[in-house]
């Protein structure tokens, strides 16, 4: 057999097997069942000897992997601020995958380059940020807010004199760290990956609602790299971005906004109230694969300083050819990567800035009625609904994990755990473009039974 005839036959063994589970994928639980788990150990073994057909590997993945997958193609999966995927989106990844494009560089693939110089245009244009900004696509926002603050700091110590590409940590300058008490712990691990020690970040005490107070910040100067959020991840709420800007840029600081999923508030008029002032920062890192329901991976790094990011990330060596155009790698750590623009390009050419808006309106407007819909109930609703979060929670933190650990084995919804406060609460995301008010139904519906069974 011919490698073009296989895959061409592994082509439509996915399409046909790809429709039969999108055909159900509304329908299916929230969460697999134990006895689609169980059927997993179909999949292990010793190591294979021989090899099996690649339309037979398919086969296998789904009689045994599909029904023990989480049901994040439904409208009732509200964990982990988890998207699904965009129409275009799933179509895009097909000829991605099919076309095994490197979007490091445009001698790579001038496809590739294009389509992610375009998405980088449209989708900078759409949050509002400072028009020539550049955006580097990775696999998510961990990876994208380890690239801006590694920017960050090369920036920083080069203010004073120093270059630690040349010179290495030893000796180099003090960069102080501000950030708020509520940062995210992705945040923190990327700290730790570009050297920064946790006991070493001046932490600034939060409100009521998880919004860093500026008037609790240090006094700044320009060492500092201060770090706030579009979005925190329990409650959902807005650190005062463009104030706490004018503090830092008036001392020569470094702002970075952490908004995995609330950057996109940006990208709708009625939501953008959230993020005054967000193009006054620096660096912005964010998930396409949560909001923008792009399927995953994909997350996406803004430096409003091109040349400071590339001076930052650049991997030089003989074998590099750069162009006048587009060069992806120079806004990452990956000289080889997935061709991101390609899936980046296809939703927003399909949804359009209008339609980009309406779906994170219906997202956030579907989070206000589940929590309306909660409280009718007589559920604890912690915090007011903001963007598409929510938190809830019941009489002690033992009622509240055995109704989550209910809900979870329910099948019908799924929600995960969080500590607000020091206090048990289930978090909900609403983070799914087909998500319905049908489907918040349910879920009130749902969480009400199994409180109202566990309390008696």
């Amino acid at each position: 057999m011919s490698d073009t005839k296989e895959k061409l036959d592994v082509i439509e063994k996915a399409k046909e097997l790809s429709l039969e589970y999108t055909k159900k994928a509304a329908d299916m639980p929230a969460f697999p069942s134990d006895e689609a788990i169980a059927g997993l150990e179909n999949l292990d073994g010793p190591t294979p000897k021989e090899g099996t057909a690649a339309v037979d590997v398919l086969d296998m993945l789904n009689e045994y992997a599909a029904p023990a997958n989480v049901g994040t193609t439904t409208g009732r999966y509200f964990g982990f601020v988890t998207g699904n995927m965009l129409p275009a989106a799933l179509g895009a990844s097909w000829l991605m995958n099919a076309w095994n494009q490197n979007g490091a560089m445009f001698i790579g693939s001038p496809s590739a380059a294009k389509l992610e110089s375009v998405a980088e245009k449209w989708i900078v244009d759409i949050l509002g940020l400072p028009e020539g900004t550049a955006m580097g696509a990775v696999t998510g926002s961990t990876n994208a807010i380890l690239c801006a603050l590694t920017t960050a700091r090369d920036y920083l110590l080069k203010k004073q004199g120093y270059d630690i590409h040349v010179k290495g940590f030893r000796g180099a300058p003090k960069v102080r760290l501000v950030m708020s008490e509520e940062i995210h712990a992705a945040v923190k691990e990327s700290l730790s990956v570009v050297g920064f020690g946790s006991e070493e970040a001046e932490l600034v005490p939060c409100d009521e609602l998880g919004r860093i107070i500026p008037g609790e910040m240090p006094k700044l100067d320009k060492t500092c790299l201060v770090l706030v959020q579009a979005g925190n991840v329990n409650g959902g709420s807005f650190d005062p971005i463009g104030e706490v800007c004018d503090i830092a840029h008036k001392a020569g600081a470094w702002v970075h906004v952490d908004g995995a999923f609330g950057l996109w508030a940006a990208a709708s008029p009625k939501q953008r109230d959230n993020v005054p002032g967000l193009e006054k920062a620096d660096s912005w890192s964010c998930d396409a694969h949560k909001t923008l329901n792009s399927g995953y991976d994909c997350g996406l790094v803004f430096c409003r300083d091109r040349k400071a990011i590339a001076d930052a990330l650049t991997a030089g060596a003989p074998y590099l050819e750069f162009s006048d155009k587009r060069d992806g790698m120079l806004y990452t750590t990956e000289m080889s990567r997935r061709a991101y623009g390609v899936v980046l390009w296809s939703i927003v050419k399909s949804l359009g800035a209008d339609g980009i808006a309406k779906m994170v309106d219906d997202m956030c407007d579907n989070t206000q009625y589940f929590g309306e819909e909660l409280e009718k109930a007589g559920i604890t609703v912690v915090l007011p609904p903001s963007f598409n979060q929510l938190m809830i929670k019941f009489g002690s933190d033992e009622e509240t994990n055995a109704v989550l650990a209910a809900i979870q084995r329910s099948g019908t919804i799924w929600c995960g755990p969080s500590k607000w406060r020091g206090e048990a609460v289930i978090r909900i995301s609403v983070s799914s473009y087909s998500t319905t008010k049908e489907d918040v139904d349910t879920a009130v519906e749902v969480i009400k039974r199994i409180a109202d069974g566990i309390s008696k």
